[in-house]
């Protein structure tokens, strides 16, 4: 139980990244705040984890995109008042309402994309820092998308907001590196059996995806103190070896 006593809070809960690492993180002790604006998901999610044995997450229903300034304070108020403090945060939560070459799309759509892939991010993690600042140590996990590197078309919106996600991650670990007291680090889950590639990819042949599960050990080491002292790094699924 290497999670005991820790409080982490992940968005995007109900999607299958999002459950995957929540589950796997409350196998470990911790206490999961299971944040998503798909209520039946995360009543799932909450399901599944109280099955397994785990610590009894607490449901938070909220629109990353729809939310103001204000409502991310609230947000934050709230866990102060109930938690005093966060030992994690992962940003698991994705869009891609675009699939098309940049000429067709539409306003909205990129304003879509960019308000849940980046800017929810840094508006409940500039929210959250203090929070996270109060425990001996921390950990914030962005998740983003090995493809992008080689800027693929047709990921318009989505490749730049994953882009400038992992630029906005390495700028944060780079001033809170001399505290050593809150780690920041990007994930890449690779090629895996979730819902979203199912989306980009229906006629994909599954055989050669891996199953979300095989993402387990490394949210726990991301979250455990087997990371303490890795900050500013990028972490691939299909790569990771813990020994």
């Amino acid at each position: 139980m290497q999670l005991t006593d820790h409080v982490i809070l992940i968005t995007g809960a109900g999607g299958g990244l999002g459950g995957t690492a929540a589950l796997a993180l409350a196998k470990q002790g911790a206490h999961i705040i299971l944040l998503d604006k798909i209520i039946p998901k995360i009543e799932q999610v909450y399901d599944r984890i109280v099955a397994a044995g785990g610590v009894e997450p607490t449901l938070y229903p909220f629109d990353l995109a729809g939310a103001n300034e204000q409502q991310y304070q609230e947000l934050a108020d709230t866990l102060e008042t109930q938690y005093g403090s966060l030992q994690g945060l992962l940003h698991s939560a994705n869009d891609l309402s675009a699939f098309s070459p940049v000429e067709t799309i539409r306003p909205h759509e990129w304003a879509q994309t960019l308000s849940v892939n980046l800017n929810a991010p840094f508006l409940l993690t500039q929210k959250l820092l203090p929070l996270l600042k109060k425990s001996a140590q921390a950990s914030i996990v962005f998740t983003s998308d090995d493809s992008i590197q080689s800027y693929p078309a047709y990921k318009g919106a989505y490749g730049v907001s994953k882009l400038a996600l992992e630029g906005f991650a390495k700028t944060l670990a780079a001033e809170l590196e001399s505290r050593n007291q809150v780690r920041v680090n990007i994930l890449y889950p690779g090629l895996v059996d979730s819902p979203m590639r199912k989306k980009v990819y229906p006629a994909e042949n599954k055989s050669r995806l891996a199953p979300m599960n095989s993402l387990d050990r490394l949210y726990v080491y991301l979250f455990s103190n087997q990371s303490l002292g890795m900050t500013g790094q990028t972490f691939s699924a299909q790569t990771f070896n813990p020994s």
